[in-house]
C-alpha cells in the first residue's frame, strides 16, 4: 500500500472514504462518533494545509484510506484521566481522523508503520464505542493509557506506542 501526502484533489475520494467509514461504524455499534458532515472538506483542508493529510492507496491511482498525522504537543493530551501516558517528555506523533475503505485491508497496519518510520512515539485517541479502531490498537501493539477529553469536553480512550530505541 502506497501513503502520500492528500491533496485537495483526493477530496471527492476522501467523501467516500469517510462515508464508508461512518457506514462501517454505525453497523458495528458506534452512532455517534463523527456525527453530521464531520469529518468534513474543511477538517482535511486543515490538515492539507499543514502538511499533515495522508491518503493510503489501494493500486496506483485508488484513494482507499485518510489519516492525519499531527506532531506533538496536542493540546487535548496534556491532561490525562484515570491512567498516565507510557512517557510524557518526549516528542511523539498524533494520528487522527483514520478512516478506509470497506473492501481494504491492511490501511490500518499501513498507516502505523509509515507514522513509526517517522516516530517512534505515537498517540491516538478514540471513541469508547469503537470497537474495531481499539481492538487494532492493541493488535498493533498500543497500550491502553487513560481517559482524556476533546475541546468540546467528549470523551476519548487514549493510547500509546513507543519504540524501543537501538
Amino acid at each position: 500500500m502506497e501513503i502520500r501526502k492528500a491533496t485537495r484533489d483526493d477530496l471527492p475520494a476522501l467523501r467516500e472514504v469517510f462515508a464508508a467509514a461512518k457506514s462501517i461504524m454505525r453497523a458495528d455499534g458506534n452512532p455517534t462518533q463523527w456525527a453530521g458532515a464531520y469529518p468534513d472538506d474543511e477538517a482535511v483542508l486543515r490538515d492539507i494545509a499543514g502538511g499533515w493529510g495522508h491518503v493510503c492507496l489501494d493500486g496506483p491511482e485508488r484513494v482507499a484510506g485518510y489519516f492525519a498525522m499531527i506532531p506533538s504537543p496536542e493540546p487535548t493530551y496534556a491532561r490525562i484521566y484515570a491512567g498516565a501516558w507510557l512517557e510524557d517528555t518526549l516528542p511523539y506523533l498524533v494520528i487522527h481522523r483514520i478512516a478506509s475503505l470497506p473492501d481494504v485491508h491492511g490501511v490500518f497496519a499501513a498507516l502505523v508503520g509509515y507514522a513509526s518510520a517517522a516516530c517512534g512515539n505515537i498517540r491516538i485517541d478514540t471513541h469508547r464505542d469503537n470497537r474495531i479502531m481499539q481492538h487494532n490498537l492493541l493488535k498493533h501493539g498500543f497500550s491502553y493509557c487513560g481517559i482524556i477529553y476533546l475541546l468540546n469536553g467528549d470523551e476519548r480512550l487514549a493510547y500509546q506506542r513507543i519504540l524501543p530505541t537501538l
